[in-house]
């Protein structure tokens, strides 16, 4: 499938995995809003990648209706999202677990997602179409050491996906999860500053290719979940 005039929404688009997709996408001649919390560091990274940029917090409810309100108004449909916003800094083991902070993790990394998705969904049931796809992570198939709140919002966004595609398949949507391992990227930094990429491990890159390789696949056949690991980490 072409995605050359396709119309997507990249949320966390302004750093990491989330730009390096939406230039991918951009690059296949597709049509990209991203999205993301720092309004400066959006404006800079749209006018970078020729994106449109829409400040938007997934965690906040208004924000989401304003984003999908623009674009309804401004594209008249949507082709797909990416479901790509996500934070992680916070560790403990379970004798020291903060549900505090369990709650605010989930509050971005599962309700958040739920949000978009929502709205999206209704917009691709209208029209019979469209791409939902969720950057999870390999932790939303195994646990690890004081990786409690982060595998468990991961575990929780797989099974979003796992329904959602029972739900939205006889509307020929297709709901496709990626499971990136290691990325170095600003995720995990408070500053937001990017990870230096590391020989070893993955970029940002091999999500993307990936993401275009799901899209591009004839809509008559989709990926339901498909995870990505360096060659050689160690």
């Amino acid at each position: 499938m072409e995605l050359t005039g396709k119309k997507y929404i990249v949320t966390g688009g302004s750093s990491g995995l989330g730009k390096a997709m939406a230039k991918s996408l951009i690059a296949e001649g597709a049509m990209v809003l991203i999205t993301g919390r720092d309004p400066h560091k959006l404006r800079i990274v749209a006018a970078e990648i020729h994106a449109e940029a829409f400040h938007t917090d997934v965690s906040n409810e208004s924000e989401v209706e304003d984003l999908f309100s623009y674009v309804k108004e401004t594209w008249g449909g949507l082709d797909g999202l990416i479901n790509n916003a996500g934070i992680g800094n916070y560790w403990a083991e379970v004798d020291e677990l903060d549900v505090a902070e369990m709650q605010r993790i989930f509050e971005v990394n599962v309700f958040g997602a739920a949000r978009m998705g929502s709205h999206a969904a209704r917009i691709f049931k209208a029209q019979q179409s469209g791409d939902l796809v969720n950057i999870a992570s390999t932790a939303s198939k195994k646990g690890f050491k004081m990786g409690s709140v982060y595998a468990s919002s991961k575990f929780a966004l797989r099974g979003l996906t796992e329904c959602w595609q029972a739900e939205l398949r006889p509307y020929n949507v297709r709901v496709i999860q990626i499971n990136p391992s290691e990325v170095p990227t600003a995720f995990n930094v408070e500053s937001r500053e990017e990870k230096p990429l590391v020989d070893n491990k993955l970029s940002p890159q091999e999500i993307a290719d990936v993401l275009i390789a799901c899209l591009k696949m004839d809509p008559r056949g989709f990926i339901p979940e498909v995870s990505v690991f360096a060659t050689n980490p160690f």
